[in-house]
């Protein structure tokens, strides 16, 4: 009876060893929508790719090759003068005061409009403020205005005799500041704008990089004594690392192509008396259409792209390094 007993009784199975996997048999691709398969893609990556062609590496193309030669357009005449376009514009006073000028307008508006932009992030990252929607709206609205509109009410601003602040200087006592004649005050002006107009929409950028921090880094910090400073020293700001430094790099592209609002504020094409509101961009401008000198702006194009790499790559380097440094 005991042997029929224990014929009757099923063996229990073996546990699975972890040293022995089955091998999976490769999965068939399904046949799908025919029309995300296969060569279907390159037809609708096409319109992207036929346009950077004609609008985007064709442009570049001739205008590196119009820099070595001297364009008449009126005759479509072209002669080959090679490198001398390039050591004409690097010869040129007025090519070095644009530049200071379109780096010191860079700095005084990308520093201070980082630390604004990350301050109103930090704020609209608050669980004790009320209406989020509203004022993440709000900061967007400068960066949807006109930028002639821009311009042209921050000139009446900064106006010499009847600006406003003029007149509330002039209020306390003190002389006007001509915000035009003025190399650093007009400078000053200029960076105003420009922050204004932007640091919104920077804040959103800093807002979507802090809100991708882990609570559990705060919660951790706060557990270990730090306070709201100490959270944002040690937690959010090196979360924020790769953030600066896409908004530093396009801050950089972006500064060394403006343009409108100091041709509004110095009402010249050649910013002003003495080249003050000169810009990078307003030196090519009136360079090339002013002057009729194609080949002459396609070189400051030029030279203005090979800054922009060299910077860019300087941050780079930079963020790299700071990088490498964190993980020892």
């Amino acid at each position: 009876m005991a042997e029929i007993a224990t014929k009757g009784r099923s063996r229990p199975k073996a546990a699975p060893s972890p040293w022995k996997q089955k091998k999976r048999k490769p999965s068939k691709g399904g046949s799908g929508v025919p029309s995300l398969n296969g060569k279907w893609a390159y037809l609708f990556i096409a319109p992207f790719v036929i346009m950077f062609l004609i609008f985007g590496l064709l442009p570049v193309l001739y205008s590196t090759n119009l820099a070595f030669y001297q364009y008449d357009p009126l005759s479509l005449s072209q002669t080959w003068v090679g490198w001398d376009n390039f050591k004409f514009v690097l010869a040129d006073e007025t090519f070095w005061i644009s530049l200071g000028n379109t780096f010191e307008i860079w700095a005084l508006s990308t520093f201070p409009q980082m630390l604004m932009a990350i301050g109103f992030a930090a704020i609209l990252r608050s669980r004790f403020l009320r209406g989020k929607t509203f004022w993440r709206t709000i900061l967007l609205v400068p960066n949807i205005t006109s930028v002639i509109a821009v311009a042209i009410i921050f000139g009446q601003l900064f106006g010499r005799d009847y600006g406003m602040i003029n007149n509330v200087i002039g209020f306390f006592g003190f002389p006007h500041i001509d915000f035009v004649e003025n190399s650093f005050a007009s400078h000053v002006a200029v960076a105003v704008m420009i922050t204004w107009r932007w640091v919104g929409y920077n804040s959103l950028i800093f807002l979507a990089s802090m809100l991708a921090i882990p609570d559990e880094l705060y919660e951790s910090a706060s557990l270990d004594g730090a306070g709201a400073w100490k959270q944002f020293t040690n937690v959010t700001l090196p979360g924020l690392k790769n953030t600066i430094t896409f908004v530093l790099i396009v801050g950089t592209i972006g500064g060394l192509q403006v343009y409108a609002e100091p041709l509004t504020l110095a009402g010249t094409q050649d910013g002003g008396s003495s080249h003050q509101l000169s810009t990078l961009t307003m030196y090519l401008y009136n360079e090339t259409f002013i002057n009729m000198k194609y080949g002459y702006g396609a070189a400051i194009g030029i030279l203005i792209t090979i800054i922009v790499l060299i910077i860019s790559a300087i941050n780079f380097l930079v963020t790299r390094r700071v990088a490498s440094e964190d993980k020892r």
